[in-house]
Order: structure tokens, then C-alpha cells, then sequence
């Protein structure tokens, strides 16, 4: 039977895509009209184009499908305006729970989710599995409420009868990252002699290709209703300027922020901005910078001991990454 693939134009799908046809399974791929869709150019998938938040519609996309790999979500570091409020939660939490209405009716045997180490609660006394919960009221951007939400949709679901799991993600580092993402973004500026300063902090780490492994795995053994942590490695961001300079041949930013001052800056900034230009992309907003401040570690374990997960290399993802920035033409030469 046939596997969907949602968000298949973005980092983690474009991967994911590609190991599914390696492994020689019929794909359907769910596009929106209109955007970027150069990830899934040239190979041999179904294409079907809708709108999460169109539930006639994503009824049509799952029809004769057996499983579904839900990667599609509105990805946002901002707090935004009501505006981009209301559309990260229409694609993020409406658009899961149009999905997975959608996987009931048709009778899809299991439906895999990707979810986000954002909607994981933080212990600081060890590093946090997936039995923290998700605190509410310290200071979190719409994204990651949205990404609690999305679980809370799947476990709805599994109570209704649908075999459903969540593999939750950290940041993700890899190649065909074509639109690209935040970490993408990072790596072609730090490579192209654009990246002028950095913060200090640390977070974990994902290789594009472990994530998706860990999606097979979630498919394959994942218990029903359950969700599983990915991570390949914790780094702070001075052993990842350290793995870029080594990668890229160019060094780092001579100006490294201290993380006190970067809060004030970006707090000041969050205050100014959303006001008068609430929807302009920012590298850094406090919530980014506390996180960052934050040392947010991953437990692994359930992963590896019930699905027999084991992570790879982040710097030869990071490598791959570049190498496939250079060969499509976006890193200049030095």
C-alpha cells in the first residue's frame, strides 16, 4: 500500500522522502499550491496538492493510503501578530487533527507524527524524556504551544482507535534542506562570511538522517499512542562554531555575545518589533536566547532501548550538509 508523506517540501520530508523510495515504497507526497516544492523535483512520487486546514481535502489526499509520516507544520520563531497566531495554529493543531480525523475515516493501519523537543518540559536537574511535562507558564513562542497541542490531538486520536505515534525531533542539520531551515540558514551565513556574532548556550542536536531513521523506527516498532525522543548529539554553540570552521574553512565571528546581554537585547527587541514590524524574521528572540541559555539535554533512552535506535555522527551531517549547499550553488567561493 501506498505511504503519504505531508511537509514533503520541507527539510525533514525532502529526507525522509528519499530514504522511503531507497527503500523501495510507493510515495505520495502532500504539496501546497504555490510554494516551494524543489524538494521532491525529479523523483518518482504521487503528487497531491491541498491545505491542511481543508479537511475535504486531506480526506482525498489519505484516500487508498495504508500509513501516513505527518512531517508538514508552520514553523515560526516569532510571537507574531493574531494573524500568524491564528495560521500557526490552524496548520500545526487543526491541520494534525484534519489528518488524523482523516486517517480514522479512511482505516489507515498507523499514522506517524513529527513533533518538536519545543513541546518537551525541561528538568534542570537531568536531561528530559517523555515523561516531562510541558510547563505552560514560563515564557514560550506560539510554535511550541502549538507542537503540545499537536500531541494532545494524537493522544484524542489513539483514544479513538487510531495507531498513532510522535517522533519528537531536536534541531535538525543535514542536507536537501531546500527552503532552508533556521539551522540551514546558519550554516550557509557562517559560510558565506555572513554570520557576524553568536551567543553562547548549548542544545541537542539532530542528524537529518537519524531523524528520519527514527521516524522508520517510530512506523516500524513504535508502540501505539506513544512518543519517542531523536537527538544525535547536545553541543554548545562553541563546539558547533567549532565543527563549522572546521567544515566551511573560514573561522567564526569575532564577536561572541555573552548570553545576559543577548537576553536584554533580545527582550528589548521583543518588546519593539512585534509592535511595529511584528512578522520580520529574527535570528534571536529572548525565548531563542533562554533556550539557548537553558542547556536543554535529551534522554534518548526510550528510543534506543524499545526501538533499538542508534545516533550517528552531527558532524558528518553538518559535512553533508555543506557539501550540498556547495553543489547547489548557495555558499560562494572564498
Amino acid at each position: 500500500m501506498k505511504i503519504i508523506v505531508t511537509g514533503a517540501s520541507g527539510h525533514l520530508g525532502a529526507n525522509l522522502v528519499r530514504r522511503l523510495l531507497d527503500d523501495g515504497q510507493s510515495v505520495r507526497v502532500l504539496l501546497r499550491e504555490g510554494s516551494n516544492n524543489t524538494a521532491v523535483e525529479g523523483l518518482d512520487v504521487e503528487r497531491v496538492y491541498g491545505d491542511l486546514r481543508d479537511f475535504t481535502g486531506m480526506k482525498a489526499a489519505v484516500r487508498g493510503c495504508d500509513r501516513i509520516y505527518h512531517c508538514a507544520a508552520k514553523v515560526s520563531t516569532l510571537d507574531g501578530d493574531p494573524l500568524l497566531k491564528r495560521e500557526i495554529y490552524d496548520c500545526n493543531v487543526l491541520g494534525t487533527l484534519h489528518i488524523l480525523q482523516a486517517a480514522l475515516e479512511a482505516g489507515v493501519s498507523k499514522v506517524v507524527v513529527s513533533g518538536s523537543f519545543s513541546a518537551v518540559g525541561h528538568n534542570p536537574e537531568k536531561p528530559s524524556d517523555e515523561t516531562v511535562p510541558f510547563y505552560p507558564f514560563s515564557p514560550h513562542l506560539p510554535y511550541g504551544f502549538t507542537k503540545t497541542f499537536v500531541e494532545h490531538e494524537c493522544l484524542k486520536a489513539f483514544a479513538n482507535g487510531l495507531n498513532v505515534v510522535v517522533a519528537v525531533s531536536c534541531a535538525i542539520i543535514g542536507p536537501h534542506d531546500y527552503k532552508p531551515s533556521r539551522m540551514g540558514r546558519t550554516l550557509l551565513d557562517f559560510a558565506n562570511g555572513k554570520l557576524l556574532a553568536y551567543v553562547p548556550g548549548g542544545f541537542e542536536f539532530v542528524a537529518a538522517r537519524d531523524i528520519v531513521e527514527g521516524h522508520i523506527l517510530a512506523m516500524s516498532k513504535g508502540r501505539p499512542g506513544q512518543k519517542y525522543i531523536f537527538s544525535s548529539q547536545f553541543l554548545t554553540v562553541d563546539e558547533l562554531m567549532d565543527i563549522f570552521e572546521e567544515v566551511t574553512g573560514r573561522d567564526r565571528p569575532s564577536i561572541r555575545i555573552p548570553g545576559p546581554i543577548m537576553s536584554g537585547i533580545a527582550e528589548v527587541a521583543d518588546f519593539v518589533l512585534p509592535r511595529f514590524f511584528p512578522n520580520v524574521p529574527r535570528r534571536f528572540t529572548s525565548g531563542a536566547v533562554r533556550i539557548l541559555r537553558m542547556h536543554r539535554r535529551a534522554d534518548i533512552s526510550k528510543a534506543k532501548n524499545e526501538l533499538g535506535y542508534q545516533p550517528t555522527s552531527i558532524k558528518a551531517s553538518i559535512q553533508s550538509a555543506y557539501d550540498d549547499f556547495l553543489r547547489r550553488g548557495l555558499i560562494a567561493s572564498k
